[in-house]
């Protein structure tokens, strides 16, 4: 086998699966997961948002493929059109392919996880919340709260935990949540 065929083989394996990756995700096709033990590069983008950056390993499958890709078809260019040494060839082969995973990488970084960042079991805790009554609570009745959670607006029914009424727009304490429907109290009642 030829370096030319080598390289062209390393380029179109790294092409191939950049694409079987990207229609994969696209399309939520069927796929494997694959966990291998590697290094991490914590923190790389720095803090995101109100939480820290998530540790993304430098070698992970999108880089080895660019790395592959962009491996494979420098060599094989240079392999065709120049009258270099097999061996710069495959040292400008190998800084080209990191150049490509490390665009690759810091894309990742930069871009697609900037915003990414651990969720927090306590963040989606009802109990706790502050809302108002967007719908009556009859008398030892149900009626409809809203309240904010993790950045969002959520509805849900409510009773008053001591069974009186509360008229719409009472601001309201969640202070506990069962079988669907959240107990409150009246915010003033507890906060004074």
């Amino acid at each position: 086998m030829s370096w030319a065929i080598f390289y062209l083989v390393c380029f179109l394996i790294g092409v191939t699966l950049s694409v079987v990756s990207f229609l994969g995700g696209t399309f939520h096709l069927p796929h494997v997961h694959v966990h291998v033990p590697h290094a991490h590069v914590p923190h790389v983008g720095g803090h995101a948002g109100a939480g820290e950056a998530a540790d993304v390993p430098f070698f992970n499958f999108a880089t080895i493929t660019a790395f592959l890709a962009w491996f494979g078809g420098s060599g094989y260019l240079l392999t065709r059109y120049s009258a270099l040494t097999v061996t710069v060839i495959m040292l400008i082969a190998i800084l080209v392919g990191l150049a490509g995973a490390a665009i690759i990488f810091l894309f990742v970084v930069k871009f697609l996880m900037k915003h990414d960042r651990e969720l927090d079991p306590a963040d989606f805790d009802r109990v706790g919340a502050l809302g108002r009554v967007i719908s009556p609570i009859r008398e030892g009745g149900t009626g409809e709260i809203l309240f904010s959670m993790a950045g969002t607006r959520h509805t849900c029914g409510a009773r008053s935990e001591n069974g009186e009424a509360l008229p719409k727009d009472t601001e309201i304490v969640v202070t506990r949540y069962e079988h669907g429907i959240a107990y409150v109290r009246r915010w003033d009642e507890l906060s004074g």
